[in-house]
């Protein structure tokens, strides 16, 4: 009797779910109004990536886990085939329902628009809750080239407790450098250049340090987030952590990384 083996990506389908994944660049906060308010330059970018669902990330470790379950349970598992916008919002509601601290969008819509995306936010337009313009690149020449030089290094979950938002030193200037670190992202990506792409993930941690603190540096971490960050920042052009509290970090590098997964751009 012949036997017809599933492919790989049938049986990472089932176990999975068909639902992509989302990666956070550059930029990451600039899309929470609390953050866009102080902003002297609107608007401030972002970069989210979509990505296959070929392997399950650690839960609360900035790759939208949770996001994703709401969708997959909102949608019995599958994207409806409507207008994207009408999707985010309904699911950043389903989402943040009854949240006094809500997620924000960059998690709906990096599950939602294929390959890499620029998102600009303005506090001034939607409450600063809903980006004014998103670029996107998904061409497979500028995927194939990010699947090469992004590397995601598996740190730690944040801890069940914590609380990133304890310390806000929210300084219009440093506000002003995150939101351009996204766009120095995207235009590295644009120009596929490694050097630019590691900058602008450096300049995000070091947003991230001045504006929100806890974010790296709190007491339920285990681990010397700032330590680690600065060893692979040296032997690399660059590298952040995926979410706060830690997570994965994602290294920019044209050489392979030592432990390191890579990850599959969709790009529809």
């Amino acid at each position: 009797m012949l036997t017809v083996k599933s492919s790989p990506e049938s049986v990472l389908a089932k176990a999975f779910g068909s639902i992509p994944n989302r990666l956070q660049l550059a930029g990451g906060w600039i899309d929470q109004p609390f953050v866009s308010r102080h902003n002297p330059s609107p608007p401030g970018s972002m970069v989210v990536v979509q990505i296959e669902p070929n392997f399950r990330p650690m839960d609360r470790s900035g790759l939208a886990s949770g996001t994703r379950a709401v969708a997959q349970r909102l949608w019995k598992g599958r994207i409806p085939r409507r207008p994207r916008e009408q999707l985010v919002r309904e699911l950043y509601a389903a989402e943040n329902k009854g949240k006094a601290q809500p997620s924000g969008s960059q998690d709906m819509i990096g599950l939602l628009y294929p390959g890499v995306n620029r998102l600009d936010y303005d506090y001034a337009s939607n409450g600063g809750v809903f980006p004014v313009h998103i670029e996107s690149l998904t061409s497979s020449r500028h995927a194939r080239w990010l699947e090469k030089v992004l590397h995601l290094l598996p740190v730690e979950p944040r801890p069940e407790g914590y609380d990133p938002l304890e310390i806000m030193n929210l300084d219009p200037k440093w506000v002003a450098r995150l939101g351009r670190s996204g766009a120095m992202c995207f235009d590295a990506i644009r120009r596929m250049d490694v050097d630019l792409l590691g900058a602008s993930l450096n300049e995000t941690m070091v947003c991230w340090e001045k504006l929100l603190p806890r974010v790296v540096a709190h007491p339920l971490i285990r681990i010397d987030l700032k330590k680690l960050l600065k060893v692979y920042q040296r032997c690399y052009p660059g590298a952040m952590f995926s979410g706060c509290g830690g997570g994965y970090l994602i290294v920019a590098s044209r050489e392979k990384v030592p432990g390191s997964l890579q990850v599959q751009v969709r790009t529809e």
